[in-house]
């Protein structure tokens, strides 16, 4: 029982770890579809969706069932329930990419990104599929070293959306209002994709040290160790 046991904890992981690389694939797809007004691209994205949501659904269903079968204690418990809460900010990262990439079909055939912010939104995109790819390696490994690395890269996004709103409120902002939508929005959507991805590290975090609050000095200290 308890080797059947932990091939379900197994599973578990195994199947973060595929959702994670589906949204890093999502978001890809969705930030070149972005840039380049590729609305073939952003269908694909859109239709994928349903996919991520199927197996972020699949993954609950079965940490439920291990809760209740197994009653599972000290890590084994914060894996199961660590699980559960990190599959839902994966779908939700995955909602984000399809938004991204429901902007760009909304606006095809014009370019979704508004004039004199493409730097800014290409620099976006690559963070977050960035990102994604070090959080999927983070989920598969369990390396924090990789955290402080998901953390600089969400904190340069802060301040690329920050440099987004300064832009459309200054006086020199000569946008329609309907571009003035979509640069908040898209640069919105970029922001809380790595805010969502440092919100799972802290979760795997908690899997290594049983702390919610564990801090970055923390990380590092066991990284030491």
């Amino acid at each position: 029982m308890r080797e059947v046991f932990h091939q379900s904890l197994e599973d578990v992981q195994g199947r973060l770890v595929e959702i994670a690389e589906l949204v890093t694939v999502a978001i890809d797809k969705a930030t070149r579809a972005f840039g380049t007004s590729d609305v073939a691209l952003a269908e694909e994205v859109i239709e994928d969706d349903s996919v991520i949501d199927d197996k972020a659904i699949a993954l609950d269903e079965l940490a439920i069932e291990i809760l209740a079968r197994q009653q599972p204690v000290a890590r084994d418990l914060r894996i199961v329930v660590s699980a559960l809460r990190i599959s839902a900010s994966l779908e939700r990262m995955g909602d984000i990419a399809e938004h991204i990439a429901q902007l760009t079909r909304m606006r095809f055939p014009e370019r979704a990104i508004p004039k004199g912010l493409k730097s800014t939104f290409l620099k976006m995109g690559e963070l977050d599929v960035e990102v994604s790819r070090k959080l999927t390696e983070l989920l598969r490994t369990e390396d924090l070293a990789l955290i402080e690395e998901i953390r600089n890269a969400d904190d340069v996004l802060d301040d690329l959306h920050v440099s987004v709103f300064e832009k459309v409120l200054s006086d020199s902002w000569q946008g329609e209002a309907s571009a003035t939508i979509d640069a908040t929005l898209a640069s919105r959507y970029h922001e809380r994709f790595a805010d969502h991805a440092v919100s799972v590290a802290k979760k795997v975090a908690y899997l290594s040290t049983g702390d919610w609050t564990t801090s970055t000095d923390t990380i590092d200290v066991i990284i030491a160790n």
